[in-house]
């Protein structure tokens, strides 16, 4: 009962690591890449509403874009785990005298005696499905991926960045001008630049302050260096 419940707490934990995981990817370039392109075009262009056009446009394309590598990773993760099972499988059935000697390994790896290994490496041979589970967690050290894994990826990570990308983008809906845009776009922006740093170094064990500033100064340095090739260019 205790290992059980032990095992459903560590893959709740394993779940909620993979969206927190997808949530980070998607909002850091949901937050960054419209906020760069919209201080860009404020800088060579006085009218929102081209930068509304602009901006909605790269974040449909952005969230598309980077759903699709999600949706790829978890695609190559899982065809790569059915690989491995395979050639587990195939170990077992034609090198059962290998797959005896490695997993004989591990136990002794683990401190069990050489009467101990024998009886549990032949207790768990006697089962090839739960043998070929053992080997890809404790050989291999793979767990079995969710099989939706690479859709739910897709649109954590395209929901995250339209999110995110919203917004720097949001003041050009209320503001004609936009260069006054701009303004209200780099508080709200950074703000949340600053509290994203700010969560996502806490929940990974690094300073959170200083996480913090440098997510908000990597978006503020993205958006300047867009703004000033954008008015020279212009000019």
């Amino acid at each position: 009962m205790d290992t059980h419940l032990h095992h459903e707490h560590t893959e709740t934990h394993l779940k909620s690591s993979e969206l927190l995981r997808d949530i980070v990817i998607g909002m850091s370039d949901g937050l960054t890449v419209p906020f760069a392109l919209a201080a860009g075009l404020s800088g060579a262009v006085p009218n929102s509403s081209i930068i509304i056009i602009a901006g909605i446009a790269e974040i449909a394309a952005g969230s598309i874009a980077m759903g699709l590598g999600g949706y790829l990773a978890g695609k190559t993760e899982q065809d790569h785990y059915n690989s491995e099972v395979k050639r587990e499988y195939d170990e077992v059935e034609h090198l059962r005298h290998k797959e005896i000697e490695e997993t004989k390994e591990f136990f002794a790896n683990i401190g069990l005696s050489e009467e101990l290994q024998i009886k549990a490496t032949d207790e768990i041979s006697k089962d090839k499905d739960k043998w070929v589970d053992f080997m890809m967690k404790y050989e291999l050290g793979l767990d079995k991926p969710d099989p939706k894994r690479a859709t739910k990826s897709a649109l954590n990570i395209g929901l995250s960045y339209i999110a995110g990308g919203i917004i720097p983008l949001s003041p050009y809906f209320f503001l004609s001008n936009s260069i006054e845009a701009l303004q209200y776009s780099v508080i709200a922006t950074l703000l949340c630049l600053f509290a994203f740093g700010f969560f996502k170094s806490k929940i990974t064990g690094i300073n959170p302050w200083l996480g913090a500033m440098r997510v908000a100064l990597i978006g503020a340095l993205a958006a300047g260096a867009a703004f000033g090739v954008a008015k020279l260019i212009s000019h």
